[in-house]
């Protein structure tokens, strides 16, 4: 069997693994394949597998690579998320690449999101709020006592999609109270799912809640 192949069942393996002794009391876990600097020709091997869900960190790399991928590919129905920070001046292009955008996390984007969802009246987007969890300096995401405010602004005033939250825990840290700290908050505001968990620890946020995790070089391989 192809590497890739036998890597991906593996992982769909360990994520029911993981899922036995949850008992049904958050959703089913959902496997979103980073393909971030891996080619056409790479991704289209899990997408003849069946796959659906893909993610990317960039909008432009995005837009070189899944307009295609989607245009042959209609019938899988692919759902395509930005996992990446997202530049205002980007917004609009992101919109008609990605159906789901995963790191809103300030106002100006949210903004942005809104405005041009009101100018298309027909399109619909799903969101997740990134939040900073480990409040570093250096990376992107609405400071964790800020973001209730901000995710009842985003729905209720806004108007937007918001299915869930994401993080990305620190480096070098345990991540285990960073996810429980995430899925408290998304159960404080009803909130399904829980964008946690990555090719290192993807096992650890399944069992303390996430619904969608991000892997990556577990699947198609380390990047050049």
């Amino acid at each position: 069997m192809n590497k890739i192949l036998s890597n991906y069942h593996e992982i769909l393996k360990q994520i029911r693994f993981c899922e036995r002794n949850l008992d049904g009391k958050y959703c089913e876990t959902k496997l979103i394949a980073v393909s971030k600097q891996f080619p056409k020709e790479t991704i289209q091997i899990l997408i003849n597998q069946g796959h659906k869900i893909f993610g990317e960190n960039k909008v432009q790399e995005a837009q070189s690579k899944w307009i295609d991928l989607k245009r042959e590919n209609p019938e899988n129905k692919i759902e395509l998320h930005l996992i990446g920070p997202l530049q205002s001046n980007k917004a609009n292009l992101a919109l008609d690449i990605f159906d789901v955008i995963q790191t809103v996390d300030r106002e100006k984007i949210a903004l942005k999101l809104n405005k041009y969802l009101e100018e298309r009246a027909n399109t619909k987007k799903n969101f997740f709020i990134q939040v900073n969890i480990g409040d570093e300096k250096q990376k992107s995401g609405i400071e964790e006592n800020l973001a209730q405010q901000f995710f009842k602004w985003c729905s209720n005033d806004l108007k937007l999609n918001i299915m869930g939250l994401m993080c990305i825990p620190p480096f070098g840290e345990p991540p285990e109270p960073f996810f429980i700290r995430l899925r408290k908050l998304c159960d404080q505001l009803n909130l399904k799912h829980a964008s946690m968990g990555m090719s290192n620890d993807f096992e650890s946020a399944i069992e303390h809640g996430a619904t969608f995790i991000r892997v990556g070089t577990r699947i198609f391989g380390k990047r050049s």
